[in-house]
C-alpha cells in the first residue's frame, strides 16, 4: 500500500496531461476503501497532506500551495479542475451529443451510413437467400478539431493573498466561456455539416414571421424514422414557443412553471442558445444526430503555474465535432 503522505511530486507527472491519473497509479484508492480517507480520490488525499483547502469559508490563500515544492505541483490540477467544474455547470452538449470519441492524435476521420428509404426497411429473408446490407464507410473529409481557452493573466504577487474559494469562481467562468464557445461550434456543424455535404435541411413556417403549433407538428412527422427530441432556440424564437397557448396549458407547462426547464408540448427538451441565429429553430434527434471528438480534457501550462510564473498561462481544452445520420437535425425558420 502506498503512502501517501510519502509521495514525491513532480511537475513531470504532468506530462501527457495524465497527473491524476500518475497519482493513483502510485497511490491507489482502492486501497482506502473502509477508512476515513474513502472517497477521497489520490490528488484529493494530497491536498490533504498538505492541509490545503480549496473551498468553503474556511479555504486557504493561494500561496499555501506554494509553502513547498511538492505542494506547489498540486496547483495546476487545481486549475484543471476548477476550470472543469465551470465547463460542466454550463455545459449542454451531453444534451446533444450522441456520442463521444476521445483521440490521442489532432487527426480524426469519422464513418458515416447513410442508408435509402429501402435500406431502413428491415424485410423479411427467406432461407438461405440474400441478407441486406447496410454500408458502414469513413467520411471523406476529417473532422475539423478546435482548441478554445483562455490566458490567465496575474501576476503571483497579485494572486498569492487570495482567497481559493473566490478564486476558483474566476476559473469556473473561464470553464463556461469554453462551455459556450464548443456548443457554438456544435451548433454550426449540425446546421450546417462538417464539410462532407450534410448540411441540415431547412424549412420555413407556413406563414413567414408566424410560428403555430402546425409548424411544429410538420416538423415533428418530417423526423420519422428519427425522433425529435430536442429543441434549440435562439431568444426571439424561444419567446415566439412560449407564448404559444398550446405550450401554456397546464399539462405542457407543468414542468417549465415548476422548475424553469421547458418541455414543448411534442415532448421535445427545449434549449436556449443565441447561436442558433435569430428566428430559427434546430430541431434533433439527440441519440443519433452529433458526435464529439476530444483531443485530451482542460490542460494548461503547468510549467509556469508551478515556477510561479503566471503573468500568461494559458487553459485550453481540443474538441471537434462530426454529424452522425442525416435527417436527424433540421431548422426551421420562423423570421
Amino acid at each position: 500500500m502506498a503512502d501517501f503522505d510519502n509521495l514525491r511530486l513532480e511537475k513531470g507527472m504532468y506530462a501527457g496531461n495524465i497527473f491524476t491519473a500518475t497519482l493513483e497509479r502510485l497511490d491507489p484508492s482502492e486501497h482506502y476503501k473502509g477508512t476515513a480517507l474513502e472517497g477521497l480520490d489520490a490528488y484529493q488525499r494530497q491536498l490533504k497532506r498538505f492541509g490545503i483547502r480549496v473551498s468553503g469559508p474556511g479555504s486557504d490563500i493561494v500561496d499555501k500551495f506554494f509553502s513547498t515544492g511538492d505542494s506547489a505541483v498540486l496547483f495546476p490540477e487545481y486549475v484543471s479542475r476548477a476550470v472543469r467544474q465551470g465547463l460542466e455547470q454550463a455545459n449542454l452538449l451531453p444534451k446533444l451529443v450522441a456520442s463521444v470519441t476521445n483521440i490521442d492524435g489532432i487527426d480524426y476521420r469519422s464513418v458515416a451510413s447513410v442508408p435509402s428509404e429501402d435500406e431502413k426497411e428491415l424485410k423479411i429473408v427467406g432461407e438461405g437467400a440474400f441478407i441486406p446490407e447496410t454500408n458502414v464507410r469513413t467520411k471523406e473529409n476529417l473532422v475539423r478539431l478546435r482548441k478554445r481557452g483562455r490566458t490567465l493573466v496575474a501576476s503571483y504577487e497579485a494572486i498569492k493573498y487570495q482567497r481559493l474559494d473566490l478564486f476558483t469562481v474566476t476559473l469556473r467562468q473561464i470553464g463556461a466561456y469554453i462551455a459556450r464557445t464548443q456548443l457554438k461550434d456544435a451548433i454550426d456543424v449540425l446546421v450546417n455539416g462538417d464539410g462532407n455535404n450534410n448540411a441540415a435541411p431547412v424549412s420555413s413556417c407556413g406563414s413567414p414571421g408566424l410560428l403555430t403549433y402546425e409548424d411544429l407538428v410538420d416538423l415533428w412527422n418530417s423526423f420519422d424514422p428519427y425522433e425529435m427530441n430536442t429543441l434549440l432556440a435562439g431568444a426571439n424564437a424561444m419567446a415566439s414557443l412560449l407564448i404559444m397557448d398550446e405550450f401554456r396549458d397546464g399539462a405542457a407547462g407543468l414542468t417549465f412553471h415548476g422548475t424553469g426547464k421547458a418541455i414543448t408540448p411534442l415532448g421535445a427538451t427545449l434549449l436556449k442558445s443565441n447561436a442558433v441565429g435569430d428566428g430559427k429553430l434546430l430541431a434533433l434527434d439527440r441519440t443519433a444526430a452529433l458526435e464529439m471528438v476530444k483531443a485530451g480534457d482542460v490542460t494548461t501550462e503547468y510549467d509556469k503555474l508551478i515556477d510561479r510564473q503566471l503573468e500568461r498561462a494559458v487553459i485550453s481544452c481540443t474538441a471537434g465535432f462530426s454529424k452522425l445520420f442525416d435527417g436527424a437535425a433540421k431548422v426551421l425558420t420562423i423570421f
